[in-house]
């Protein structure tokens, strides 16, 4: 069974970090843990998860800052989305394509 969700606890545990660097991504928006149904605890998604085990990487190291870390993060989401929507358009136009010589 795959989980969506962690506990603060369990992200600590699972990542091998302080508390108090969990602290400071959150404080600084790096990660975003949301209220679940069912729980009364702030938890944490699997996007979030990659997200500190990739700060975690780049100012252990690599020695990149606070402020590099968000960037280096907000660039690599821009990235990300910026491939999906290529890939969208790639799969528009293959139908489109197949469109015209189904005709």
């Amino acid at each position: 069974m795959v989980r969506d969700f962690w506990t603060h606890t369990e992200v600590i545990r699972i990542c091998g970090v302080e508390e108090s660097f969990l602290s400071r991504l959150v404080k600084e928006d790096i990660l975003c843990p949301t209220c679940v149904e069912g729980s009364s605890a702030q938890m944490f998604s699997s996007m979030d998860l990659e997200r500190l085990r990739l700060a975690k990487l780049l100012m252990e190291e690599m020695d990149v800052n606070l402020p590099g870390v968000e960037v280096i993060l907000r660039m690599r989401q821009n990235l990300i989305d910026m491939r999906n929507q290529f890939d969208d358009i790639l799969e528009d136009m293959c139908r489109q394509l197949k469109n015209i010589h189904s005709l």
